[in-house]
Order: C-alpha cells, then structure tokens, then sequence
C-alpha cells in the first residue's frame, strides 16, 4: 500500500506590475485626474445651492446676527492696522514715481485710485478669508466629524439653510462694511505719508481726487468685496463640509480653504479688472 502524495498548496496569483512596483494600477489614473474636476463641480453646486436657500424661509436671523457680529470682530482691528502701511507703500511709490515723471500733482489721484480699486477689495478678501473663512471652516468640520450634520438631516433640518447660509451672508455684509473702512483709512494714511515725507501739497494731493477718481470706481470695488466675501464663504463652508481623516483632516481642510480661497480670489479680481477698464473709460478720455 502507497503512502498518498503530499498535497501542495496553489500558487498565489501573480501580482500586476503595478502593484509590484508599489504603484496604483492604471485603471485609477483617470479617476486621479478627474478629481480637481469632480471638486470645483461640487464646490459649484454647493454656491448654486447656498444661493438658493438665501430666499428660503425660515431665515436664520440669530445665527446671522452671531455670525456678523464674529466676523466683524476678528476683522475690524486687524483691517484698520494692515490698510494704513498699505496705504502708505502705495502713496510713498506712486508719489515718487510721479516725481521723475513731473507730475507729482496727481499723486493723490492715483494713489487713492490703487488702494480703492485694487488694495482695499484684495486686504479685505484676505483677512475675510485668512480670519473668518478658517474659524467657519474648522467649525463645520468639527460639526461633521461629530456627526452633528448627519443628525441634523435624520431630523429633516437642512445644513445648508441653518447653518452655511448665515455664515456666508455675514461674510458677505462684513466684507462690503470693512471695504469702506479700509479704503477711508489707507486713503488718509497715504494722504499723511505723501504730504509729510515726500513735501507734497494738500491742495494738490485732495484736487487730484476730482481729476482722475469717478464714483465707478467705488461701485466696482464695493461688488469686488462682495464677491471675495461670498468666495471665501462658500470655500470655507465647503471644505467645512467635506473633511477627511477625522480631527487631522479638520486642520488639513482649514489650510486647503485658506489657499484656495486666495488662488480664486487673485483670479476673480483680475478677470473683474479686466472687465471693468473695458466697460468703464477712464475719466477725462
């Protein structure tokens, strides 16, 4: 009688070059590359989404009147002390610029002309989006991260509408009311700058107002504020919304909001720019 033969194990399959290599399989690349795509889509529907829900009622008054209230307290201190060197780099740049041309009589005008249309819009967006627009993501996130959200809708409520829409519309309001601020503030510190460092004459610097500054220029910088408050909302609340990783993934989503709140922020004002100079001439042309 034979002794039966030894059994041997299967062979374990062969693994794919890509995994050998430590590297993902081909077939996750496209998804890879599509993912920038599938974000900003998302961050799109959740502006169309928000935008929507701002005429719906029940409006959260209280909530928004504790948002507005927040934002502005963080922003108004630091916006008064950052427009004031602001103003002043600008004015002591252009008034000598305008020295070696000879025209040192519209300094004033173009001074106030940069700080209104360009420097005031842009502080407020970053400190909008560096202050408040971090504070609101880290609140959402840890709201998801404790599953407050997810009860939120098992009881009918919707997110959105409780809680991203006031903290977008206070963003909002406090960006337009800083940008005033901002540019009342970094007009009289350049004014201060101009006339006291560089022997310029008040009546001059406060005659070229009327010379090369138009009340356009106001309304394209108030809508610019606007605009940044509602992009620095919206990606705040977003990646609020979408954290990953648990409390790491809050602190991760807080710095991703604050970097691409800025990228978008630079790219709107230089397409809003452009339209602008093309829609409105310049005064006196």
């Amino acid at each position: 009688m034979t002794a039966p033969m030894p059994v041997r194990p299967p062979e374990p399959p062969e693994k794919p070059p890509s995994a050998a290599l430590g590297k993902a399989p081909v077939r996750a690349r496209p998804s890879r590359l599509l993912a920038p795509l599938r974000e900003t889509g998302k961050l799109f529907a959740l502006a169309v989404a928000v935008a929507r829900a701002i005429f719906r009622r029940p409006f959260q008054v209280r909530e928004f009147i504790e948002q507005f209230w927040f934002v502005a307290s963080v922003t108004i201190l630091p916006a008064a002390l950052v427009s004031i060197p602001f103003g002043a780099v600008i004015a002591l740049q252009v008034g000598s610029l305008t020295q070696q041309l000879g025209a040192q009589s519209f300094t004033g005008g173009a001074s106030v002309l940069a700080v209104i249309q360009q420097a005031s819009p842009l502080i407020v967006a970053l400190l909008i989006s560096g202050a408040a627009g971090s504070a609101i993501c880290a609140d959402l996130g840890s709201r998801k991260i404790r599953e407050e959200l997810d009860a939120m809708e098992v009881m009918g409520v919707s997110p959105i509408q409780r809680l991203v829409v006031p903290r977008v519309l206070a963003t909002m309001l406090v960006a337009v009311l800083l940008n005033g601020l901002i540019s009342v503030v970094g007009t009289l510190g350049g004014y201060f700058f101009n006339v006291i460092m560089q022997d310029g004459t008040p009546g001059a610097y406060l005659a070229s107002f009327s010379a090369l500054a138009q009340l356009p220029d106001l309304y394209i910088s108030e809508f610019k504020a606007l605009i940044f408050g509602f992009i620095a909302g919206i990606v705040a609340a977003y990646r609020g919304l979408n954290p990953r990783g648990g409390p790491k993934g809050v602190g991760d989503a807080v710095n991703q909001s604050v970097v691409i709140t800025f990228m978008l922020l630079f790219f709107v004002n230089m397409v809003l720019t452009a339209i602008y100079l093309q829609i409105v001439p310049a005064k006196g042309s």
